[in-house]
Parts: C-alpha cells; structure tokens; sequence
C-alpha cells in the first residue's frame, strides 16, 4: 500500500527565504521516499539590514510578512499537513528579531523558531548525507549561507565534528568578516582533518548549486579544485552587471557567488581536498527530514 504526505520547510536565511514543499512517501516494506513537489525562493537579504544596523527594517519587515502570508496560502493549496519554519544567522542577530517573529505568527499564523548555528548545522546532517557518500571516504561537509557556514568532518559515514562559523556571503559582500575569523576557521579545519590521508568535500547551498549546474558535470561527478578556481578567476573578470547580462546569473546571485566560492576553495585549500561533490542538499531538506523522523520540537500543523 502507497502513503504519500506532504511536509513543508520554510528555511529564512540572511540571503533569501525559501519554501519547500516535498512528499513523502511510504510503502510497507520499502525505504521511505522524499520527493521534492515544489520550491520556492524570494531574495530578501536579512543579512544587509542585520550586519550593517543591528536591526531588520521596516521595508523587510514588511516584505517578510507578505511572503509568509504567501507561503501560508501555498501550503493550503498543497495540501501540507505539517511545517516547521527556522530563521538563522541574520534573524538570529537582529535586535528587532524575536519582534518580528511575533508579528509574523499574529498576520500569518506562521510559527518561526529561531535556531542558532549548531542546531543548523545539525539539521542540515539530518538531510542523510549517507545515501550520498562514499562510507570508505572522509569528507569535510560545507553549507555555505548568507550570514554564517556550517562545517562538519565526516569519516565512514560518522560526523566526527561540526562547527558553525560567522563567516557567510553577505557579510563578507559587506567587508565584516575580520581576519581572525578566517584564521580560526583554518585553525579548525586544519586540527580536523589531519589525521586524514585523503579528504574530498561535500558542497551545499544555492551558489556550489549554480556552479554545479553550469558546469554540465552529470550528478554524482565532483568537480575539480582546477576547476573551480578556474571558475572563480573567471567571474572577476566580469562586472557585476555583465554577470547578470553575459552569464545569465539571476541579480541576488551575481553578487554574492563570488564570496562563496572564496569559501569553497578556502575549505579546499586547508583541507588538501582535490574534489568537491554537490548533492544538492541543504537546511529546507533536514528541516523536512527532522520532521518526519519526529527529530524536531514544535512542529506546526497547517
């Protein structure tokens, strides 16, 4: 017999706010199947407001309000049972925040838990990495955001250490990342995988994605370090305008790729790895598994 129910992730980053919608289904005696149904994703920037001012302004506020209202309604029309909706690095700064989570749930009813960066970082675990990986292999597990980036090490299969660090595309588009933060994010990678002969790494999050996918490589191909710096080099060589005339790059993307891509090949670098592999997994993906394996608190019904 064939169950299918549909759970919602609402993920409100420091760059943009995303709703995935995903069935799930089940069947007796089989593995439980997560299929994505429906994404969507509304560039915001929380980020620029929060790293700058210390607060979320009035426009975004606003702006956050009317896409929840959205999201609200879509998850009625997709007939989700239940959601769970985290805000991270930007949200989590912001002296007006926890405010605005308050307006958000009395105009839209949407319940928003505010997460801090382990919690992140562990949801994003809960995404099973493992039907992904090599168990044989090491991997250095990079989720790069707009306020911060999460890193895990994980050898055959087990996280062997995860830390978050304030270290993301919109702060460093906006110059605020101090050195010592760089420095401590090369100490910890270093002191975590040296015993490792040979490491490769896992890469999430919207812009490895758009890499990945103008690479033309076919899924389950890594890309190489080669390439990537290629890749990189290249982009600096176009203005921010022509990114979006000339290689196609949406507005809200054009910008921030190139700072991911700083923290790609850092990660790269101090880890020795050779390769970057993109499963296309990210925070939305765990918050929609923590859900279903009852991982979560608080979950919401629709």
């Amino acid at each position: 017999m064939l169950t299918i129910k549909k759970y919602a992730a609402i993920d409100i980053g420091s760059n943009a706010v995303r709703l995935l919608i995903s069935n799930i289904i089940e069947q007796k005696g089989k593995p439980t199947l997560f299929k994505k149904s429906s994404l969507v994703r509304v560039p915001i920037r929380l980020g620029a407001d929060v790293f700058l001012n210390q607060k979320i302004s009035k426009e975004n506020e606003l702006r956050l309000i009317d896409t929840m209202n959205a999201f609200k309604l879509l998850m009625k029309s997709h007939k989700v049972i239940a959601y769970k909706a985290c805000a991270t690095s930007a949200m989590r700064e912001a002296e007006n925040g926890k405010d605005i989570v308050k307006l958000i749930k009395k105009h839209s009813k949407v319940k928003i838990d505010i997460i801090d960066g382990e919690e992140e970082a562990a949801i994003i675990a809960a995404t099973d990495l493992n039907s992904f990986i090599d168990k044989s292999k090491t991997y250095l597990y990079v989720d790069v955001g707009g306020g911060s980036s999460e890193f895990s090490v994980i050898h055959q299969g087990i996280t062997t250490a995860s830390k978050s660090f304030k270290i993301g595309t919109v702060r460093l588009l906006n110059d605020i990342v101090q050195k010592e933060a760089w420095l401590e994010l090369e100490a910890w990678i270093k002191q975590n995988t040296k015993d490792f002969e040979k490491i490769d790494l896992l890469g999430s999050g919207g812009n490895i994605n758009k890499i990945f996918k103008i690479s033309g490589k076919p899924l389950g191909k890594p890309l190489t370090y080669f390439y990537l710096t290629s890749y990189y080099n290249m982009l600096q060589t176009y203005s921010y305008e022509e990114r979006i005339t000339e290689l196609d790059l949406n507005q809200d993307r054009a910008d921030v790729i190139i700072p991911a891509t700083r923290i790609y090949l850092s990660a790269m670098k101090w880890s020795d790895a050779k390769y970057i592999y993109v499963p296309k997994i990210g925070l939305s993906d765990g918050i929609i598994k923590s859900v279903y394996f009852g991982a979560v608190s608080s979950v919401n019904i629709v």
